[in-house]
């Protein structure tokens, strides 16, 4: 696991960069899929500010927490994060057994009984105009979505921007 901790406008002492290390290394032994972990530490408000983004096996878990005390926002954003993967890991699992049960039930009984599985029941084609983000911002806005799919006049490649629950914006690119 390869762990990542920076300081954003304030600069972090060895004892917190220490205490970080040794907090997320417990998080190793539950969790042997996580790769990368990132861990930004910052100061507003007056509150400390931890953002984690983990990532596993082709899954990204995010994390943020604010305290007035900069371990125990280490902590805070430590814990919130094991909630999540234990999260993961179970609705993971119980799919598999869902899915086993499924196939299970499909060899012994007659398929018309059968449960139907969740499928796609619309697509949406559309011709993606080059635009910038603040076009695509506009577009989304005047639709009345939570995101908007683009092709980005800057990139040229497909781009994802969403309203954050902050009521700020989000911008997906590829890499």
């Amino acid at each position: 696991m390869k762990l990542i901790v920076q300081g954003k406008g304030i600069n972090l002492t060895d004892d917190v960069i220490n205490y970080a290390e040794k907090r997320f290394a417990t998080a190793e032994r539950f969790f042997e899929n996580i790769q990368e972990v990132n861990l930004i530490i910052s100061k507003e408000r007056g509150l400390y500010k931890s953002e984690v983004t983990i990532s596993m096996s082709g899954t990204v878990i995010r994390g943020e927490s604010r305290t007035q005390d900069i371990y125990s926002s280490i902590d805070d954003v430590l814990d919130k994060t094991k909630r999540q993967i234990k999260k993961y890991k179970d609705s993971f699992i119980e799919k598999r057994r869902e899915t086993k049960k499924f196939l299970e039930k499909a060899e012994t009984d007659n398929p018309s009984d059968l449960e139907e599985a969740p499928k796609i029941v619309k697509v949406k084609k559309f011709t993606l105009k080059p635009m910038d983000e603040e076009e695509a911002i506009m577009q989304m806005e005047l639709l009345g979505h939570t995101f908007f799919v683009f092709l980005n006049s800057n990139t040229d490649k497909i781009n994802v921007i969403y309203k954050r629950t902050d009521g700020d914006y989000g911008l997906i690119e590829p890499e």
